[in-house]
């Protein structure tokens, strides 16, 4: 007697409307970065920071001993009083000689002297005002300050020091790298740059409100570093030894979770909006290089069907091609030892009972 055909769980194509994405490997780096070296050289007092701490900008990381600067400014002030009551007297006299010169006391060779004089004493005012200004600049600098907001690093030189202020040998007191928001670095191929700019061109890729193309960031087994970001530029040429182009993503990390150096995953769109065609992934089969799905025929017979597939969405896959929306796909034995291409089988809608399961439209009575 013969056996009775193996039952096989058949469902159509899941179809749903979405855009296809790229998924990249993607390196995250600071938008700033900057170096905290000295502008004045002196003996390094106090460490006002600790490592790893959040700054502002202006914040004062390091204090270098000011004993030094604030003597410098005294005499420069000093200097300064000197320099301004010289030029007040050399005013006076210089409008006592032009009095002078008028009633024709004087010979027009000494009120030139005196004219002269005024313009020395206005200069070396001038010169001690800058010196004042100059001696003022370097007290504040010996307050090392935070140029930008961010997270700095630990203090590479410890109090006690003598440190170099000195144009191209100043001593690298710490590093500061800003944290909101932050970049992702990509590596995008020919093909997906070509498809990018063709669809942007005709504004067929997905924007919010800005107008800026929206990408998704995600880190192994890390759910709450999800971000959204944002396109933020391609770089200017193509890199000819791999064939691929830098793409620049940025996204929000008010947190300050996400960290420079960290690799993540980045969803880039390349396609609008379409319909396309799902498959569950326990449906599908692998044939030497190709992948397949057995679906049921107009007999209630199983069919071998080779797809190709698209990007992983919810368990299941995209197919791209090899698939119709009224076929009918075997959901529970695909591309195993259960059924073969060509075999007769008993079909069961999936979510339905055995009793309720119906042969596909038009098999054969």
């Amino acid at each position: 007697m013969p056996l009775p055909p193996p039952p096989v769980t058949v469902a159509p194509p899941e179809q749903r409307e979405l855009v296809e994405h790229e998924e990249l490997s993607t390196r995250l780096d600071a938008v700033e970065s900057v170096e905290i070296r000295p502008r004045v050289s002196g003996y390094l007092a106090e460490i006002r920071f600790d490592a790893g701490q959040r700054v502002h900008k202006g914040d004062i990381l390091f204090a270098i001993d000011p004993r030094a600067f604030e003597a410098t400014l005294q005499r420069a002030e000093a200097d300064l009083a000197q320099a301004r009551a010289r030029n007040e007297w050399s005013q006076r006299d210089a409008q006592r000689a032009a009095n002078l010169l008028a009633q024709k006391t004087i010979s027009s060779e000494e009120a030139d002297q005196r004219r002269t004089h005024l313009q020395e004493t206005a200069a070396a005012l001038a010169s001690a005002e800058a010196a004042v200004a100059s001696a003022r600049l370097n007290l504040e600098y010996s307050k090392v300050r935070s140029p930008i907001e961010g997270r700095v690093s630990r203090a590479l030189v410890t109090v006690g020091n003598n440190v170099s202020g000195v144009d191209g040998f100043n001593t690298l007191l710490a590093t500061v790298v800003s944290i909101d928001p932050i970049y992702g670095y990509s590596n995008v191929d020919e093909r997906t740059l070509v498809r990018l700019q063709s669809l942007h061109g005709q504004s067929g890729l997905p924007t919010n409100a800005t107008g800026r193309i929206e990408v998704q960031l995600a880190v192994p087994d890390a759910r709450k570093l999800e971000r959204t970001g944002t396109v933020e530029s391609f770089d200017n040429h193509v890199d000819p030894s791999t064939g691929s182009i830098l793409l620049r993503t940025v996204f929000p990390n008010p947190d300050g979770d996400l960290l420079p150096g960290l690799f993540a995953r980045v969803s880039l769109p390349v396609s609008a909006r379409h319909p396309v065609l799902l498959v569950p992934e326990t449906a599908l089969g692998t044939d030497q290089s190709q992948r397949f799905v057995l679906t049921l025929s107009k007999t209630n017979t199983v069919e071998y069907r080779v797809v190709r597939l698209g990007n992983a969405i919810d368990g299941k896959r995209v197919v791209t091609d090899g698939l119709k929306a009224d076929d009918l796909v075997i959901v529970n034995g695909g591309g195993t030892a259960r059924v073969r291409p060509g075999m007769p089988v008993a079909p069961q809608r999936e979510g339905s009972t055995p009793a309720a399961s119906a042969p596909h439209a038009g098999a054969a009575r």
